[in-house]
């Protein structure tokens, strides 16, 4: 994934401001939470955890050592982190990308922002997708009238029934949102944490 995103950094950002970690843990727990997206496991972590630190995004809090195993530094989220967090997540949640892992991303670190926000986002995200839609839509009316071969429009075919399937579940999600049915204890919430690194 291009570093545009970063979603391994924005993964270790929405992790680390549930709890500090060390990044065997993060490691850990985006696999026994299946976050697919993180490719390049375990490098790709660590050069994360590198990169915040550097940005001052994540401070080591302190140092483990558990019997024989070589010691561990536990990083913290600094407050920047937090700023930096909150606005990385909700670009990727507002603005649809062709590489569709940025949505899964989004979605799976969606609890990481405060409802209101969420709500923002994802109502941003759905008049963009309605807006493509429609675009998509005057095209294939256009392709049509020009007497091109139906065949040259599966693509947009395919295109509008990928967005119009998206549009639906968005609405669904704010929907629910709007009627208080999605427990929103965060995406990468202190209980679940905890339950998959004691295990």
């Amino acid at each position: 994934m291009a570093r545009r995103h970063d979603l391994v950094g924005l993964t270790v950002l929405a992790m680390l401001s549930v709890r500090a970690s060390h990044p065997y843990e993060l490691h850990r727990f985006i696999i026994d939470t299946h976050k697919d997206y993180v490719t390049g496991l375990p490098r790709s972590l660590y050069h994360a955890v590198e990169r915040l630190a550097k940005d001052e995004l994540i401070i080591p809090a302190k140092t483990d050592r558990e019997g024989r195993r070589p010691e561990r530094t536990v990083y913290e989220i600094t407050d920047d982190g937090r700023r930096e967090l909150a606005t990385r997540l909700h670009r990727l949640v507002e603005q649809p990308d062709p590489d569709r892992r940025t949505l899964v991303a989004a979605v799976s670190l969606l609890g990481a922002l405060e409802v209101p926000d969420a709500k923002r986002a994802l109502r941003t995200r759905t008049a963009s997708i309605e807006g493509t839609i429609s675009g998509i839509d005057a095209h294939r009316r256009a392709m049509a009238d020009s007497g091109l071969p139906e065949i040259l429009m599966l693509k947009l075919e395919c295109e509008q029934a990928l967005y119009t399937a998206e549009l639906a579940w968005l609405r669904d999600v704010l929907d629910r949102l709007d009627k208080g049915e999605l427990d929103w204890t965060g995406t990468v919430k202190q209980s679940l944490m905890e339950q998959v690194l004691e295990s």
